[in-house]
């Protein structure tokens, strides 16, 4: 076992691995850049090292810097967390090159798994249903009309390398095909410095159905069951639940199945997730495989009881895993809401600054990865996540009124946040029915309005008078305060 881990990213994601260091009697090394100096990340590691400046590519991309910290330090390992550095097949070579534990699956895996076209020929040739359509990239456009009539319309462009949406594409028809295709490969060569592209059958209000997958270097391999992650903005989740209300045992158990294959096929190791479409007639299909931990891991978490983290240190210290697939069972239901800093009326458009104030919601069933504080500047330079709010319990209805009452107790101040967003579509009808697909916020949420209502704003403006030292915090507020109101108790008010 590692006696020192440097986590290679920052936020909320580095925090919580820091936590099972803790646990395994592991120290950590954080890392920052200019940015971060104050991060929360770099104030719960053992060490921090200081990377560089705020732009990415001289800090947390730039490979150098970081193998050098960890050797600075004597630390075995390497953390990732997701985003940066966490698929690069080059980055995990070099660890190995450096004499440093990658924790993570091998370079081939990251390689073939991030190629979608390859990935796509593993996963049919071991039997995994894959959606109709190309197995290799193309760049003609006549070729690629061609394609798109053998597949037929409507048809979606995808880059073959990285995700989040960019360089995708639906087309509906012929005429518009040529003029799609290179923009979408405009895009994905400037996102991911590779334009190759290539052609899916475009599947009509799916749901996105991933698994979670563990896998040693002896040959086991088990599936934590699923994450239902539909409720999707700009194609990036923001909202996750476990277990997928659309699923029977049946579909379960063939997904699952398919999820156990997608990685012996691919000779994975470590922590990893199969994603799926499942379209509306229950068929389903592979999509990508992400080869890292996933924002979403905590709703796996709250309902196996199993610490991914902490199976993923194990994995890479070279233990078999202590759990068999017999051993993986869900007890309950549980949510995760993204908090970023974001304002929903902008479509999502980051919003960066300082945080005047936060006060994270409590009790029972209520988890909280965050990586800020009151005080905490939001840098411009990186994703803009704050944290993720799990809610658990006992079933599915009983974990949206949590979350619901979690929700409303989170307070930021200083920057916008979608919370009042998440508590309209947790609360939504269609929600609550699991009428969930990956065009639920387009069709059901555009042009969305928050609801704020006078007495919030009575609130909001004593919160405000109280942190600038004008009010007393046991002062008289106003009578008319909702009784179910998060700033009714903030800054020890006492009505």
């Amino acid at each position: 076992m590692f006696d020192k881990i440097l986590i290679a990213n920052r936020g909320e994601i580095a925090v919580r691995i820091m936590a099972t260091c803790r646990e395994m009697g592991i120290r950590t090394v954080a890392v920052y850049s200019d940015a971060d100096r104050d991060a929360l990340h770099v104030l719960e590691a053992d060490q921090a090292v200081h990377l560089g400046p705020s732009e990415p590519s001289q800090s947390y991309l730039d490979m150098d810097r970081i193998v050098a910290a960890a050797k600075q330090t004597g630390a075995q390992a390497v953390h990732p967390g997701y985003g940066f550095l966490a698929e690069n097949a080059l980055f995990a070579e070099r660890c190995a090159q450096e004499g440093l534990v990658f924790i993570g699956p091998s370079p081939h895996a990251i390689r073939d798994l991030g190629d979608k076209t390859v990935a796509r020929r593993t996963m049919q040739g071991s039997g995994v249903p894959v959606i109709p359509g190309m197995m290799e990239t193309e760049g003609d456009a006549s070729k690629l009309a061609r394609e798109a009539d053998r597949i037929g319309f409507p048809v979606l462009i995808k880059a073959s390398s990285g995700g989040g949406g960019k360089g995708m594409r639906v087309v509906r028809s012929p005429a518009d095909l040529h003029d799609a295709c290179a923009a979408a490969s405009r895009e994905a060569q400037a996102a991911f410095g590779n334009g190759a592209i290539y052609l899916e059958k475009y599947i009509e209000k799916p749901r996105h159905v991933e698994f979670q997958v563990l896998a040693d270097a002896h040959g086991n391999v088990v599936h934590l069951l699923e994450r239902e992650c539909s409720i999707q903005r700009r194609h990036q989740k923001i909202i996750e639940e476990t277990p997928s209300p659309a699923l029977s045992p049946g579909t379960r158990e063939a997904m699952g199945n398919a999820a156990i294959a997608a990685a012996r096929a691919s000779r994975y190791t470590n922590a990893g997730t199969v994603e799926f479409l499942l379209d509306e007639q229950g068929a389903f299909y592979f999509l990508e495989v992400n080869t890292r931990l996933q924002v979403e891991h905590p709703v796996t978490e709250m309902v196996t009881g199993i610490d991914l983290v902490r199976q993923q240190i194990e994995i890479a210290s070279g233990m078999p895993l202590s759990i068999t697939q017999a051993d993986v069972a869900a007890r309950g239901h549980a949510i995760e809401c993204r908090i970023y800093a974001e304002d929903p009326l902008s479509g999502f458009l980051p919003s960066p600054g300082r945080i005047s104030f936060a006060r994270e919601p409590r009790g029972p069933g209520i988890r909280v990865d965050s990586g800020i504080y009151s005080g905490f500047t939001v840098p411009v330079e990186y994703d803009p996540i704050l944290a993720k709010l799990i809610a658990h319990a006992g079933s599915r209805t009983a974990c949206i009124e949590r979350m619901v009452r979690a929700l409303h107790d989170y307070v930021i101040l200083g920057v916008l946040t979608p919370i009042p967003f998440l508590i309209d579509v947790v609360m939504s009808e269609a929600f609550g029915s699991g009428d969930t697909f990956t065009d639920f916020i387009d069709t059901r949420f555009a042009g969305w309005q928050p609801r704020t209502t006078d007495a919030e704003l009575v609130g909001l403006a004593y919160v405000i008078d109280a942190l600038a030292g004008r009010r007393p915090a046991g002062g008289a507020m106003h009578s008319d305060m909702e009784a179910g109101s998060p700033w009714k108790t903030l800054g020890n008010f006492r009505p």
